[in-house]
């Protein structure tokens, strides 16, 4: 399978229809089977004060979008996430995944919203569910940028059967290292294909970290972006998920936490 990443910069002196413009004619120019956005890149993640005004139902724009985009380049479209209004009124910071034929497949509200430094826990209500959805890639899962500091969110999205796990970012540059250490411990205890899209540039003072990944099982780096804004793609193998863990089955042998 083919994956491209795309790492959107958000500058605080552009609209976000100029971005959703800009990043359309991205997302249309690739050639994947699984086009992947990060984590709330039409609105910006640090512009808090713009949550309100920038939120949309669930079937708002930015999925209409990706439906769009879905439908004609007969792939798959994580449409990164995105600050949903909920019908209770509530917002969340929720992620979806499109399939060739336009359909949300899968939908992913953040568990672990970020306080440090950050608005997010302020103005944004934590998702509650973890699932998994069947594709023709494989059975595939999200996180969202501060989930990966979570072992156990990780250890449930396993045990649902997760082998690909899409995971959109907003995460700095100053934490790097971080960044890097978890998307490669996901992908090697959980035995799965980490795809992990970061955004770029600078947003309220904050500069983005890009260094979008593609990590397989063992832990190997198949793709690394750097810390501009653009298209990053890598072919993968289709069944690179089970044979790791057929070759090496450590996911069997794990054993109840003794009290």
């Amino acid at each position: 399978m083919r994956i491209s990443l795309i790492q959107v910069a958000s500058p605080d002196n552009e609209t976000s229809n100029e971005r959703r413009d800009r990043v359309s004619k991205m997302v249309l120019g690739t050639d994947a089977d699984l086009v992947v956005l990060p984590e709330l890149w039409a609105a910006g993640y640090f512009n808090f004060d713009r949550y309100s005004e920038e939120s949309e139902p669930f079937e708002g724009r930015t999925v209409t979008d990706a439906a769009a985009w879905a439908l004609q380049l007969e792939c798959y479209v994580h449409a990164g996430s995105f600050i949903e209004r909920g019908s209770n009124g509530g917002y969340h910071n929720t992620a979806v995944l499109l399939s060739p034929e336009g359909r949300v497949i899968h939908s992913y509200r953040k568990i672990h919203v970020f306080g440090y430094e950050s608005r997010e826990a302020e103005l944004l209500s934590p998702g509650t569910t973890v699932t998994t959805s069947p594709s023709r890639l494989g059975r595939i899962a999200a996180t969202t940028c501060y989930d990966l500091r979570f072992p156990d969110l990780w250890r449930s999205l396993v045990d649902s059967g997760a082998e690909i796990v899409v995971t959109p970012a907003a995460w700095p540059l100053t934490r790097l290292s971080h960044w890097r250490l978890f998307t490669a411990t996901r992908a090697v205890e959980s035995q799965i294909l980490m795809i992990a899209c970061n955004a770029v540039g600078e947003q309220q003072g904050v500069v983005l970290g890009g260094h979008s990944s593609v990590i397989d099982p063992w832990g190997n780096i198949l793709l690394e972006a750097r810390d501009r804004e653009g298209v990053f793609s890598v072919d993968v193998s289709d069944d690179i998920v089970k044979s790791v863990r057929s070759e090496f089955p450590v996911l069997g042998d794990r054993r109840p936490v003794l009290p």
